[in-house]
């Protein structure tokens, strides 16, 4: 009997997972394996949210594979150990995963690739995480995209793969497995965050009540940070509880019977597919921009240290209402709605003038959803260093964005109870200086129009122009 490993990484299911599905079809046992990492409290890319997050997911994966006759085996420690022990402990022909689109995971595959050498068994490694990646969306010189809008386009006329088959029925394990995790494995109390239910059931449920109603308005409603407008699926698949395939899928099919104004609405949302593709691929073909500006002529910018004031971002104490949601958003949820990502974003390195860096790894810390190349392509567009044709320039006013995204100021009030009683006029303009919009909320830190100005000229100062 030939015995494969399954390793899980960010594929936590068994609907529609190429490297689990090839497993099975090729192999009379497969072990299905997940490694739990050596994570510290302090990580640059990950935090208590997620990791609360996962050991639910966990749980429901091993759900799911002792209801296909099998279970999850848990390890702990290196990945590469583990693995070569899992293979002299049952004998295993072959290693069988998904490729990771960061470049911590690409560096781990080459590793893995070398051991099984070494071992004498085969590595099988399946495009799972994008619709397309790496080198298949290239422009016609073969080189990859630097802009969106042309990545878009060579992005859209390519086939899109079809799902695969749920698999059913696995073989029970040969060998004992760890404790499913718990926070205390990394000595972590819970975040308190109030988190989506886990697992790909429920998964694929908020799936189908997304494109069966808010996707049929998502071009008009997908900025209200007020409204249930977007997918709320992000977080589904960063963990691998979607597969990209059937979400693409099933969007497309709700096409034939949408009208004009529902096609072009789930259109757009096809659109934010086609921009997470596109960060995985500048992150594959430039891995530098996790370090470094990706557009070169803002290296060396002139960043503010000032611990204070990103302390006061972080906790949302700015004065800022619209700020300052976001970020008592993410903290109390481990999610922030898009539009308000960029605001604040926009906020801390153009009105605060700190590092992007800052704010990225801050993120990554908190958000349920973290990837780490949205996430940087976001902060760096953010930032005006990063992939746009025209960055710098654009700064937004958060007075002026909520006037026009949450001019009843219901996502404001939702998040910032002090502020519940001020007329909702009131919170989309610069209170008059020196008095507060609520007794127990701060003055602004700053004057938007006068840092404004202060980052235009740094900006051109920086560029010699």
């Amino acid at each position: 009997m030939s015995l494969a490993i399954h390793w899980f990484r960010r594929d936590l299911r068994l609907t529609d997972n190429s490297a689990l599905y090839a497993a099975t079809q090729a192999s009379s046992q497969v072990l299905p394996v997940y490694i739990l990492s050596q994570w510290t409290n302090d990580h640059r890319w990950t935090g208590p949210i997620r990791q609360e997050f996962l050991c639910k997911c966990l749980a429901e994966l091993d759900r799911s594979l002792r209801s296909a006759g099998s279970q999850l085996i848990i390890r702990k420690g290196n990945a590469l150990d583990e693995l070569e022990k899992l293979v002299r402990e049952t004998g295993a022909s072959s290693i069988y995963t998904n490729r990771d689109p960061d470049p911590f995971g690409q560096h781990t595959e080459k590793d893995l690739a070398s051991l099984a050498s070494k071992l004498g068994i085969t590595l099988h490694l399946f495009k799972d995480t994008a619709l397309h990646e790496r080198d298949e969306v290239l422009t016609g010189a073969g080189t990859s995209f630097r802009i969106f809008t042309p990545y878009s386009r060579a992005w859209g006329k390519l086939p899109k793969p079809t799902p695969l088959p749920t698999v059913t029925r696995l073989q029970p394990p040969s060998v004992a497995s760890l404790p499913l995790p718990t926070l205390a494995y990394w000595n972590l109390a819970s975040s308190g965050a109030t988190l989506p239910e886990a697992g790909e059931k429920p998964a694929q449920k908020r799936l189908s009540q997304f494109l069966d109603r808010s996707a049929l308005y998502y071009a008009q409603r997908r900025d209200l940070p007020a409204e249930e407008g977007t997918s709320r699926i992000s977080q589904d698949l960063r963990f691998g509880l979607l597969s990209i395939r059937s979400v693409y899928r099933e969007a497309i099919a709700r096409m034939p019977s949408a009208t004009l104004e529902q096609r072009r609405s789930l259109q757009t949302f096809v659109n934010e597919l086609c921009w997470r593709e596109f960060y995985f691929q500048v992150l594959w073909r430039w891995p530098h921009v996790l370090e470094h500006e990706f557009s070169e002529p803002f290296r060396g910018m002139p960043w503010v240290s000032d611990p204070h004031a990103f302390k006061q971002w972080t906790s949302g104490q700015t004065g800022f209402p619209i700020v300052d949601a976001g970020m008592r958003q993410l903290t109390q949820t481990g999610f922030m709605h898009n539009r308000v990502r960029m605001i604040v974003a926009m906020f801390l390195t153009k009105d605060l003038h700190i590092d992007w860096r800052e704010g990225e790894r801050w993120f990554m810390q908190h958000l349920l959803d973290g990837e780490i190349a949205s996430n940087n392509g976001g902060w760096q567009w953010s930032a005006g260093t990063g992939t746009d044709a025209a960055p710098y320039f654009r700064i937004q006013n958060p007075w002026t964005q909520t006037e026009r995204y949450d001019p009843e100021a219901a996502y404001i009030k939702r998040w910032i109870p002090e502020v519940a009683a001020v007329p909702a006029k009131r919170l989309t303009a610069p209170p008059t200086p020196g008095i507060r919009l609520a007794p127990n909320y701060p003055l602004p830190i700053l004057d938007h129009s006068r840092e404004r100005d202060a980052s235009l000229a740094a900006y051109k100062q920086h560029l010699g122009r």
